[in-house]
């Protein structure tokens, strides 16, 4: 049977769904940005994301953009919010203002839809809006997407957590299962707030990794010994992997920082030492770098690229700022060559347009991960990248 599902938000998450419902169900996907809708429409995403990019050109889809939430929403099964959800570091929570917005006018319109959440949210959070608009059916459901792999992480997806158990939360996970490529993935039922802390739990695991390979990467660094060694004969353990291990400036990106610092907070006065140890664990990281480049004694540092991850446009919590924050404490002129930078936009450094000149002018450039425009470079570079992976 097929189905009218309205997405609201064209980030990765919309993105990502709404091309892979729309292959067996009507998708209309809202946002409030025309540009983006009318991209969408012609068949170009708003997303850096290649493989999606030509799914979405090669398959035969049902989907449509629109910014009218009316239009989009009126007559869906399934309603999926997915907007941003932004920390705010003053009252160290998620900003959910949006969400809840759109909900009070979805109630307003469609009483039947189930409205399901993959916004990342509060541990708690879904529950509470239940008793706020005295409803059953909202629910949550965590994604675990890599950035610039949104639709191929819901396609082969690791596993599939659903924040309800009614009925129709049942048929809404076994849409999102019958959907992907991988029909054997396990479809796991639980309240939303079990769901929700799966996803804040998961996310700070993934950060403590991040954080514990480059513990591992600066005690070799400190101590002249080889990382890459050390790391490989630690990872070939089955029981730990060789997956999330290769060294890097910190972790940052849109998920690991919000989401590992909502935990800490919703932790409150139980014991949490070794959560709150991450943060601390990034922050020192981005220090003990910055002091092996100031003992280079440069007189112009030039960072490539601002983001966390190679092929990624995302630069939101990058710990090299951190590293340049230290470089110009120390008074280390800073050069920026980000070609997805517009303008200025970083304050305490200048950006410099002319990638020969950056690296004429540049007596270290710093770079967390390589690619093949700056490795010509090599004998310039400060960088931790090891393995050439995120992943």
């Amino acid at each position: 049977m097929q189905y009218k599902i309205s997405i609201i938000g064209m980030g990765y998450v919309g993105c990502g769904n709404a091309l892979m419902l729309s292959k067996n169900h009507e998708v209309s996907v809202v946002d409030i940005d025309q540009n983006k809708i009318d991209n969408f429409n012609n068949k170009e995403l708003p997303i850096d994301d290649s493989y999606a990019q030509k799914f979405f050109t090669s398959q035969k889809l049902n989907v449509s953009a629109t910014s009218i939430l009316h239009e989009s929403i009126e007559g869906a099964s399934f309603i999926i919010i997915s907007l941003p959800t932004d920390f705010d570091k003053k009252t160290k929570s998620y900003n959910t203002s949006l969400i809840e917005d759109v909900i009070k006018k979805i109630i307003d319109v469609n009483s039947d839809a189930l409205i399901i959440i993959k916004s990342t949210v509060n541990i708690g959070y879904t529950d509470s809006l239940c008793k706020r608009f005295d409803t059953k059916r909202i629910i949550f459901s965590p994604e675990f997407l890599r950035e610039g792999h949104a639709l191929e992480d819901n396609l082969y997806p690791s596993r599939i957590i659903i924040g309800g158990t009614d009925e129709r939360s049942k048929l809404f996970g076994n849409i999102l299962r019958q959907s992907s490529n991988n029909l054997e993935a396990p479809l796991i039922f639980m309240g939303s707030t079990e769901a929700e802390a799966v996803k804040l739990f998961s996310n700070t695991y993934l950060a403590m990794r991040v954080a514990y390979f480059n513990e591992l990467d600066g005690f070799c660094l400190d101590n002249k010994i080889n990382t890459s060694d050390v790391i490989k004969g630690v990872s070939l353990d089955n029981r730990i992997g060789d997956f999330y291990n290769n060294p890097s400036f910190g972790f940052g990106g849109y998920c690991l920082p919000k989401d590992s610092k909502q935990l800490l907070t919703r932790f409150g006065d139980l014991p949490n030492s070794l959560i709150e140890a991450i943060q601390k664990s990034n922050s020192q990281r981005t220090k003990f770098l910055a002091q092996k480049i100031i003992l280079q004694t440069p007189k112009i540092v030039g960072v490539y690229k601002l983001a966390m991850k190679e092929g990624s446009d995302n630069s939101r919590d990058s710990s090299i700022f951190g590293i340049i924050d230290e470089l110009v404490k120390n008074n280390i002129k800073v050069i920026i060559y980000d070609e997805s930078v517009q303008g200025n936009e970083v304050e305490i450094a200048s950006v410099e347009k002319d990638f020969k000149k950056f690296t004429h002018d540049s007596d270290c450039i710093i770079t967390n991960r390589l690619d093949k425009k700056i490795k010509p470079f090599i004998s310039k570079i400060f960088t931790r990248d090891i393995f050439s992976s995120d992943e």
